[in-house]
C-alpha cells in the first residue's frame, strides 16, 4: 500500500542519494578492474534462462528466467536467486509458472513485497491453483514472496543490515539497481531485470493494508490508461483509487517500461480474509480471460456491484495519544464536517474528536485501538476536481 509522497524526502533518502551519486562517479573513474564497476548490470540484461546448478527441495534455481524456454502444458516450480545475505548466502524467491499448451499473452502476478500482507499471497496462490496449463493459451507467472526477509518475521519492511538495523520499505525501491547501495534495492533490480520485466505483457502487484491499519477491497491504478482501466473494471470490488501514486512502487515500475499494471488492496494485514480474497480471485480470473489466457465466460465484474471511484485520499491524523473509537465503518459514505472518530485518554475522558474534511467513502481505518499523535486514523476516498491538487494515498 503506497505510503509516502515524492515530496517527503527524509534524511536517509538524502544520504542514500549522495552515496549513489558518489558511487556512480567512482565506478566510472575506476575502470574495468574495479569490483563495483564489474558488478554494474548491463543496459540489457542477459536474455534466456540461466540455471545456477543448485537445487532446493527438489526445485531448480535460476538467476534469470525466460518463460519461453520452459516446456509448454506444464506447471513449473522454481527458485529465483536474489540478493546475497550478510553471510554470502542468497535470498531466494518462489516462482510458479503455468506455461500454457498454446502461445499467448504473459501475465505476472506478484505478492509479498510487504512481509505482513497475507491475503495478497493467498490470492495469488489460489489463482495459480485454479490454472490448468494444458488448457491455457499463454503463460502466468507468480512470485509470492518478493521480500523474503520481511515475510520471515511477517513485518512490513525489509530488515536491512547495512548501517545497523534499518527497516526499508521495498515498495519504494522499484525498479531497483543491481549495483545499488542497499540489499533491498539490489534485490529489486535483480528481480525486475531478470525475472519480472522480461516475462510480462501485463502485471498485477497484490497488497493489503499495513499492520495496525485496515483497508477496504479496492484497486489502485491510472484509469486514464485504457489497458489498466479495462483490467480494474473486471473486479467485483466497491472502490477504485484512480491515481498513479508516485515513483518507487512496483506497479509503476512496470508502467514506466510500457507494461500495463495496477495494485489490488485486500483488507487487513497479517490475516486471511476469505471473503475479500474470493473477490480478487474472481477478478483476476476475469483479467486472464480478458487477455485470452483462460477460456470461458466472465465472472462478476465491477458492473455487478456499486463502485465508488475517487482520485484522492483524505488523511485524518491523530492529534493526541489514547484509545480510538471509530464512529463509521469501512465503505461508509461520509460528508464534510461529519464526526468519524473520537479518542479517550487513560481516564476515559475525550481528548480529541475527528471530522471529515471532504465528502467521500471510508477506505481505511486504524485497527490498532491505541494511537499516538501523528498516526493515520482514517483515510477517505474522494474526488478533487483539479488534477494538480490530487493527493496520493499515504500509509
Amino acid at each position: 500500500m503506497p505510503d509516502k509522497s515524492a515530496k517527503d524526502i527524509d534524511r536517509r533518502d538524502l544520504i542514500l542519494a549522495s552515496i549513489a551519486t558518489v558511487g556512480a562517479a567512482v565506478a566510472v573513474n575506476a575502470g574495468a578492474a574495479n569490483g563495483q564497476d564489474a558488478a554494474t548490470p548491463p543496459a540489457n540484461p542477459p536474455s534466456g534462462t540461466v540455471y545456477t546448478g543448485d537445487v532446493i527441495e527438489g526445485k531448480k534455481v535460476v538467476s534469470a528466467l525466460d518463460v519461453n524456454d520452459l516446456e509448454p502444458g506444464k506447471k513449473h516450480l522454481l527458485y529465483f536467486q536474489g540478493v546475497e545475505m550478510p553471510t554470502g548466502q542468497h535470498w531466494y524467491v518462489s516462482v510458479t509458472v503455468a506455461k500454457g499448451a498454446r502461445p499467448g499473452k504473459r501475465g505476472v502476478l506478484t505478492s509479498g513485497v510487504h512481509g505482513d500482507e497475507m491475503s495478497s499471497v493467498h490470492t495469488v496462490q489460489t489463482v495459480m491453483n485454479q490454472l490448468d496449463p494444458a488448457q491455457l493459451s499463454g503463460t502466468v507467472m507468480a512470485v509470492t514472496d518478493v521480500s523474503r526477509p520481511a515475510l520471515e518475521s511477517m513485518q512490513r519492511r525489509w530488515p536491512n543490515q547495512g548501517r545497523g538495523i534499518d527497516l526499508i520499505d521495498m515498495n519504494r525501491e522499484w525498479p531497483g539497481n543491481e549495483n545499488g547501495v542497499t540489499a533491498p534495492n539490489r534485490h529489486a533490480g535483480l528481480l525486475f531485470n531478470r525475472l519480472l520485466r522480461p516475462n510480462a505483457d501485463f502485471a498485477i502487484d497484490f497488497h493489503t493494508g499495513t499492520t495496525g491499519f485496515e483497508v477496504t477491497a479496492f484497486n489502485i491504478g491510472g484509469m486514464d490508461v485504457p489497458e489498466v482501466k479495462a483490467m480494474m473494471d473486471l473486479y467485483p470490488v466497491g472502490q477504485i483509487f484512480d491515481n498513479h501514486v508516485y515513483p518507487g512502487v512496483l506497479h509503476n515500475a512496470f508502467m514506466d517500461v510500457g507494461i500495463p499494471s495496477f495494485t489490488p488492496e485486500i483488507g487487513a494485514a497479517r490475516v486471511l480474509d476469505p471473503e475479500m480474497i474470493s473477490l480478487f480471485v474472481e477478478g483476476t480470473m476475469n483479467v486472464l480471460k480478458l487477455h485470452g489466457i483462460v477460456a470461458g465466460p466472465m465472472g462478476r465484474t465491477g458492473k455487478d456491484v456499486t463502485v465508488f471511484v475517487g482520485n484522492s485520499a483524505f488523511p485524518i491524523l491523530a492529534t493526541a495519544g489514547g484509545i480510538v473509537e471509530h464512529l463509521v465503518k469501512l465503505n461508509d459514505k461520509v460528508e464534510a464536517g461529519q464526526k468519524v472518530a473520537i479518542q479517550r485518554d487513560s481516564f476515559g475522558e475525550v481528548v480529541a474528536e475527528y471530522t471529515s474534511g471532504v465528502a467521500g467513502e471510508i477506505t481505511g481505518q486504524r485497527s490498532d485501538a491505541m494511537s499516538e499523535p501523528g498516526n493515520p486514523l482514517v483515510f477517505i476516498l474522494f474526488n478533487k476536481p483539479e488534477p494538480e491538487d490530487v493527493q496520493v494515498y499515504p500509509e
